[in-house]
């Protein structure tokens, strides 16, 4: 484990309050992705060929449900709790898989939340117990 002011404890405390704030953004947006998946299936255009069939209303509902409890998590990762750092990782591991399965209807902003739920899980597994 890095030591309290070493420059890898020092990226991993700034990276937990990144984390934080992301994940209440990335949940705020799959709220909305969540909203408009349920209000409109038509919104979102399927990509030919897709593996996947995934029907657009279910996608709406778990994002609408994932993105409440990710928001609601990162809330008390900025807070501090250290439970939340365990969801955090939970939930983004969660999202991460929703959002593979959503690459068709927005694959580059699906790849984004990706790559955001990855960091998220770095940086809640590094950032040191005290911070």
């Amino acid at each position: 484990m890095a030591q309290r002011n070493s420059p890898a404890s020092i990226w991993a405390t700034g990276g937990l309050v990144f984390a934080g704030v992301i994940m209440i953004m990335a949940g705020l947006y799959q709220v909305f992705v969540g909203i408009a998946a349920i209000a409109k299936d038509e919104f979102f255009v399927v990509a030919p060929n897709y593996a996947y069939n995934v029907d657009t209303t279910t996608w709406g509902w778990i994002h609408l449900i994932l993105g409440v409890i990710v928001a609601i998590a990162g809330f008390f990762v900025f807070r501090g709790a250290y439970w939340a750092r365990g969801v955090g990782i939970f939930l983004a591991v969660l999202s991460a898989i929703a959002n593979f399965f959503f690459m068709p209807y927005y694959p580059l902003w699906a790849i984004v939340i990706i790559a955001f739920d990855v960091f998220i899980i770095w940086a809640l597994a590094t950032a040191p117990r005290e911070v």
